[in-house]
Order: structure tokens, then C-alpha cells, then sequence
């Protein structure tokens, strides 16, 4: 039997009202694993909302039946994220549609936002869908992340690129952030991805916590 999600104070901010709940650890290090690009393979998707967590699920705005599949992963105790599109270094990936680019003036850059962060409930930050160029422009990540919190989430940089200005700019805005330290399935071979949970516990045994 699926535990009930516990109440929460409506006053608090998406990111905590919205999160899932963490044991203690008595000091020991902590790892989050975030599976991205959740939604658009169906079959897959239902099938990650089987894995043992929480974990947290980053779907993109334009899957099909969001608001089902986003249902059943809180309602298994998954943590969700809006897994937002933006533009990347290279012309020929495509990041979906209305995605976020350097190009878009402000007033369309806002509502391809606010139309993303509309899309579902429930979810306590957004995290960017490749990205590798736009993270790089400082004014169009501003008008993004001031939007974000505005609505009280966070933002966790998926670090595509490493000269990306995420951080800085939700740190000057006093947000909640939190950033990508291990890639885990780059490479999908089973060494290659056992190599990388094993590079993830290490950070995590550095540094005190570990996102994946």
C-alpha cells in the first residue's frame, strides 16, 4: 500500500512544501539521484516510477499525460522537478519545443517560462534540459530565475557547461540552489555506470552530500 504524501504548511515555499521527506542521517553523507527527460518515453517513464526511492523525477513540460504520470510519482513518494529546455552550444540537438533561447526577447522569453512552470504541480524546483548556451547568458538566466523564485522553487543546475552563470545569479537573488556534481549514464555500460556511483559516493563522502 502506497504511504500517504504527509500535510504540509500551505504557507511554505513550493521547494520545501513540495519535497520529499529525508531521514536523518546522523551526520553521514547524503546522495540524491535525479533521473532526467522523464515523460516523453512513456513505457520507460512508468516504469522509473517503480524504482525503490525517493528519488527525485525531472519531466519535461511537453510530455504527454504529465499530469497523470506526475500524479503517480508523488503519490510513490518521489520528488519532482520541471525539467525546462533550454538552448544548447550546438545547432543541431533539439531541445524541444518553446524551449529557452538566447535570442528571445523578454516578453516571449517570459511566457514560454511561465507556460512551462504552468505545465504540472507539485514539484519543488526546475532544472535546465541541456542548456550549454543559454546557461552562459547572464541577462536571459536572470529573467528565468527570477521567475523561478517568484514562485517559491528552486533551481538545480544541471552544470552542461561548466562556465554556466546559474549559480552566481541564484545566489545574488538569494534563491535556493543547488547544483549537478556527477553525470551518471553518459556512457550507459554497466562498468561505466558503476564506475560513476562509485565517483558519486566519493564526492559525497568529501564534501557531505552528492547530487547524481
Amino acid at each position: 500500500m502506497v504511504p500517504p504524501l504527509p500535510p504540509r504548511d500551505p504557507g511554505e515555499p513550493a521547494w520545501l512544501r513540495y519535497a520529499a521527506p529525508a531521514r536523518e542521517t546522523e551526520g553521514k553523507p547524503m546522495i540524491a539521484v535525479v533521473i532526467d527527460d522523464m515523460g516523453v518515453d512513456h513505457r520507460r517513464s512508468i516504469k522509473a516510477l517503480t524504482l525503490p526511492g525517493p528519488m527525485t523525477m525531472a519531466f519535461l513540460p511537453y510530455a504527454r499525460d504529465l499530469g497523470h504520470m506526475t500524479r503517480a510519482a508523488r503519490a510513490v513518494g518521489h520528488e519532482l522537478l520541471l525539467h525546462m529546455p533550454m538552448q544548447p552550444l550546438s545547432a543541431a540537438e533539439n531541445p524541444g519545443p518553446d524551449a529557452i533561447m538566447t535570442d528571445l526577447d523578454p516578453v516571449e522569453l517570459r511566457r514560454r517560462v511561465d507556460g512551462m512552470l504552468d505545465s504540472f504541480s507539485g514539484y519543488v524546483g526546475v532544472n535546465n534540459h541541456m542548456g550549454s548556451k543559454f546557461t552562459q547568458d547572464a541577462a536571459g538566466m536572470r529573467i528565468v530565475l527570477e521567475d523561478i523564485d517568484a514562485r517559491g522553487l528552486l533551481f538545480l543546475d544541471s552544470r552542461t557547461i561548466g562556465n554556466t552563470v546559474g549559480p552566481s545569479i541564484a545566489r545574488s537573488l538569494g534563491m535556493p540552489f543547488a547544483e549537478r556534481d556527477v553525470f551518471l549514464d553518459n556512457d550507459t555500460s554497466t562498468g561505466n555506470v558503476r564506475a560513476k556511483l562509485a565517483e558519486e559516493e566519493a564526492v559525497a563522502r568529501r564534501q557531505g552530500h552528492a547530487i547524481a
